[in-house]
């Protein structure tokens, strides 16, 4: 194994040394929150009124050990770089959860939008094939049509067995042109 550790061509052995393990969805909820209140107003006024009450200590205050942050304010900048610092990557994490969600999201909504047109499309179909069906058969308007024509024709008939039964009458009985003796 010393032999191994002399080369340099070839890569050392892992050590043991385990680092702490975390939960990814708990940090990134966590990042979430954070981000979340730095998108605030809140934040911004308590941002504010740190900030204006460092410069207040730092200038108001008499100098000497009360005065931790002179003139060019060097420790406030520090503390606003790392605040940056952590700021940027929790919020670049944040991002790309709501990204994440965002995008299983739009395949949903494509899931539902096909759906959907599936559904139209078979409903198209089965209305075209009830309007042709519904073609062929008879209709309220054709049938009072047709009943009307019918009714039409009933009463010409009737008309016309009249006219022939008063004919017909007319013609059995017996002509009177001569007198009777009595």
């Amino acid at each position: 194994m010393s032999e191994r550790r002399d080369r340099l061509d070839q890569p050392r052995e892992p050590g043991r040394v385990q680092l702490p393990k975390f939960d990814p969805e708990a940090f990134g909820r966590w990042s979430e929150s954070i981000a979340r209140y730095m998108g605030t107003a809140k934040f911004i006024v308590y941002m504010t009124v740190v900030i204006a009450a460092w410069f207040a200590w730092n200038l108001l205050a008499p100098p000497g050990p009360l005065q931790f942050d002179a003139y060019p304010h060097q420790f406030l900048t520090l503390v606003l770089s790392l605040q940056a610092s952590y700021a940027a990557p929790l919020i670049l994490l944040a991002q790309n959860r709501q990204a994440d969600r965002d995008r299983l999201a739009m395949d949903e909504d494509r899931r539902r939008a096909a759906m959907q047109k599936a559904d139209t499309e078979f409903l198209t179909r089965e209305i075209a094939s009830l309007r042709i069906a519904l073609g062929e058969v008879a209709t309220r308007d054709f049938l009072r049509s047709e009943l009307s024509r019918l009714a039409d024709e009933l009463d010409e008939a009737a008309l016309r067995r009249e006219k022939r039964a008063r004919t017909d009458e007319a013609c059995s009985r017996p002509t009177s042109t001569h007198a009777h003796p009595e």
